[in-house]
């Protein structure tokens, strides 16, 4: 069997098709917890979990007690529930192959392999994939985080604007069990079917809808110095809440898709929008920042953001703080 993605892992188990074997791993762990939960909420009710549902942690078991547990019968059930979190803390994964040769059809081992992969010419993936589920969770890159929060938003009931879902990603990240765990709580308290807007987000997980990095980036775009240099003193006076290395590298996304709209012989909104990786909406920042900033200027920009990320770390600067330092480096964008 193909690995499988995580939407195809789901249905089936919600459908009852269930494997022997789920092995689980990746870069982005927020899907292999979503799977292993849903195994462990759809597989067993509550009454059978008491005696069927066992939970390993990788740090705290080995290869044979894993077996020996896999090896259980279920007690009034139809499965034995087995889930072994943190196995990327076990050694000795290939001596998993004799059970995989012979798996008990009433045990589902579910393995949570996170941060890592394992070799596609083993043994061990070849085994895995003749006996069950391997699936790969592949970290997303940073463009592709609006589209993901727009997609979530509306698979729970609601519709986000485009604002709003690029400052949900600039601000958290590309962490998606951060960004699911803002979401959930800003579903609580918003009516079901209601359109997420940036007042919303404001009003409930806290991110400022006029004080925010993608406020910043839009400011420099349209060369607005007077927002530029207020939006950079909220963040000097808040530096926890708005990190400078994270202000510069999202900076450098920016000036490097504005260079790459420079680029494009077709700048109509729909090829662009496709060609920088963002939602139609905002292709019309990118060419107000490109008429603003020539190719020339966007690579002296790049050469102050590396010299500004370097001395908030020390490099060349012993005095002065991160806060001043946006200044400057705001100043030098500007000008």
């Amino acid at each position: 069997m193909p690995e499988l993605d995580h939407i195809t892992i789901l249905r089936d188990i919600r459908n009852k098709v269930l494997y022997p074997v789920y092995f689980l791993m990746g870069e982005e762990t927020y899907f292999i917890d979503v799977i292993a939960d849903e195994l462990e909420e759809s597989v067993l009710s509550e009454t059978e979990k008491e005696f069927n549902l066992i939970v390993l942690y990788g740090k705290d078991t080995d290869i044979p007690s894993i077996i020996s547990t896999a090896k259980r019968y279920p007690m009034m059930a139809s499965h034995n529930l087995v889930i072994v979190r943190e196995a990327h803390q076990l050694k000795d994964l290939d001596d998993l192959l004799p059970y995989l040769a012979k798996t008990l059809d009433s045990t589902i081992l579910v393995i949570c392999y996170k941060y890592k992969k394992i070799d596609k010419r083993s043994k061990l993936y070849k085994a895995l994939i003749k006996t069950g589920v391997v699936f790969y969770g592949k970290k997303l890159y940073d463009n592709q985080i609006p589209g993901w929060i727009a997609s979530y938003v509306k698979q729970n009931g609601y519709g986000i604007t485009p604002p709003a879902m690029q400052m949900l990603a600039d601000h958290l990240g590309t962490d998606l069990g951060k960004i699911v765990n803002e979401l959930k709580k800003l579903f609580i308290n918003i009516k079901k079917g209601s359109e997420i807007d940036k007042g919303i987000i404001e009003e409930n997980i806290g991110i400022s809808k006029d004080y925010n990095i993608f406020e910043f980036q839009n400011a420099l775009g349209a060369r607005d110095s007077k927002k530029a240099f207020r939006v950079a003193k909220y963040f000097a006076d808040n530096p926890k809440s708005n990190p400078f290395v994270m202000t510069t590298g999202i900076l450098y996304q920016f000036f490097s898709k504005v260079l790459l709209y420079h680029s494009l012989k077709d700048k109509k909104q729909q090829n662009a929008a496709s060609e920088l990786g963002i939602h139609p909406f905002f292709v019309k920042d990118y060419a107000v920042a490109a008429r603003n900033y020539k190719p020339e200027k966007i690579l002296r920009i790049f050469s102050q953001l590396r010299e500004y990320d370097l001395k908030s770390k020390g490099l060349g600067n012993e005095t002065t703080d991160s806060g001043e330092l946006l200044r400057e480096l705001t100043y030098k964008i500007l000008n």
